[in-house]
């Protein structure tokens, strides 16, 4: 109880001001992005066909898929490219969503769950095609990702996972504890799940290239450009930024997490919660017995964490909740050392180069939604810590909406806005909960 009286006398404005002091860079992926920085031009004076709000994933494949299909496109970010989620991303490219394929099923009823699955089950393939094809210098790693049993009983949800991506020929295989050890280099792990569909990426450096991409196919791109107002006239909509007013046809709103009040009420249809990590300096030749093959990790916990390196060694270390503190002081700092030494205690004493943390968009039923705001407006929505595939996809999706294929071609149909009146209680829960777990494991 004295952890958890702590955590509530913690005033969110100073957890918000102990995240702030580690972020001059959006994150570790920033700084070690092999695609530069896109600056961007300021927004056309001229109608165009689609006025797109965000630049991430989302964002700039809907710019890239528009182009590609004809269609003028221009992008408007508020900060800068890769600035929200798609820049903090733990940058692992994973087929599917969060929930088990049989909670989908029972969400969304066979015949939607058989066509969900399967778009998001290729999704990496999305992901590593546009790489391939756009020559996006993101360090991409495809050994496949390892769903970790954090206890012993996480290996039947694991078998859960395993006999339904099995029965439709995905390259899935169950690893005892063993072969764990052998694949991470820890015995720290009960067993795990190999989908080999998946993958590795520096998040930021993909973000980057699918700008680069997307302005090659002949989109515009203005950052710094905070869009404060959308109406409706008899020619379409504008976009009044704090740099020009912007006309279009259509309106894409691709800020998941990072929505604010731009429309009204749809802020109100999630709960955002956050997501730290750290990144450790390089550890050297000694380390490459750690995910010798590059996968990377999300495991069982409830409050699931995630790891993997990077192309210098580098082991990130993340999970749920804010940044307290800073990179080498504080609660999460103390809550990162203990997890690594727990996993790897051979490593000895490490130390961090770089933490940070971003926002997750939780819906309701932990699904991702696109919804139809007004005539020509459209917003997905809720990716649930699935931002690369989800983004990606439904960036396609978009365009493919609005050069006029059916809508009935979407993941999922197409929903009316729901406001979630319990997301601001879930968000403090989620806060008081997360930032607890820190507290106890840090302290151990």
């Amino acid at each position: 109880m004295t952890r958890l009286a702590n955590i509530q006398d913690m005033d969110n404005d100073e957890l918000e001001r102990s995240s702030s002091r580690n972020m001059r860079h959006v994150s570790h992926w920033e700084t070690t992005s092999d695609e530069p920085e896109i600056s961007g031009r300021p927004p056309t004076r001229e109608k165009v066909d689609v006025t797109i709000i965000g630049g991430g994933y989302t964002g700039l494949s809907t710019a890239l898929h528009c182009c590609e299909a004809g269609l003028s496109a221009q992008v408007l970010e508020a900060r800068k490219i890769g600035f929200g989620g798609s820049g903090r991303n733990a940058g692992l490219v994973n087929p599917g969503v969060w929930l088990p394929p049989g909670d989908v099923n029972r969400r969304l009823g066979n015949s939607v769950s058989k066509k969900f699955l399967d778009c998001f089950g290729r999704g990496p393939d999305m992901v590593f095609d546009l790489i391939e094809k756009h020559q996006i210098q993101c360090q991409a790693t495809r050994a496949g990702s390892i769903h970790a049993a954090h206890a012993p009983r996480g290996n039947r949800q694991l078998k859960n996972r395993w006999e339904y991506w099995n029965s439709i020929g995905a390259p899935v295989e169950l690893l005892t504890r063993d072969e764990m050890a052998e694949i991470t280099g820890s015995r720290a792990f009960h067993g795990g799940l190999l989908d080999r569909r998946a993958g590795t990426i520096n998040p930021m450096a993909y973000c980057r290239g699918l700008a680069r991409a997307a302005e090659a196919a002949g989109a515009r791109i203005a950052t710094g450009a905070h869009a404060s107002l959308i109406r409706r006239n008899e020619k379409g909509w504008m976009v009044r930024t704090n740099v020009a007013d912007v006309k279009s046809n259509s309106i894409i709103l691709a800020t998941n997490a990072y929505t604010d009040g731009l429309w009204s009420g749809l802020a109100n249809c999630l709960a955002n919660i956050h997501y730290f990590q750290f990144a450790t300096e390089p550890l050297g030749i000694e380390a490459n017995y750690i995910l010798k093959k590059g996968q990377g990790i999300w495991d069982t916990g409830t409050i699931m964490r995630s790891l993997r390196k990077d192309s210098k060694n580098r082991l990130i270390i993340g999970s749920m909740g804010r940044l307290i503190g800073s990179v080498n002081e504080g609660v999460s700092s103390r809550w990162a050392k203990n997890q690594i030494r727990r996993i790897y205690p051979e490593l000895g004493s490490i130390a961090f180069e770089q933490a940070w943390d971003g926002q997750i968009a939780i819906t309701a039923n932990h699904l991702p939604h696109v919804h139809k705001l007004d005539e020509g407006v459209y917003t997905p929505i809720g990716y649930n810590g699935r931002g690369i595939i989800t983004g990606t996809i439904f960036g396609k999706a978009m365009a493919d909406i609005l050069s006029g294929k059916s809508p009935d071609n979407l993941p999922l149909p197409l929903t009316e806005l729901k406001r979630d009146w319990m997301a601001p209680f879930k968000e403090k829960l989620y806060d008081l909960v997360f930032s607890a777990n820190q507290m106890a494991k840090g302290s151990i």
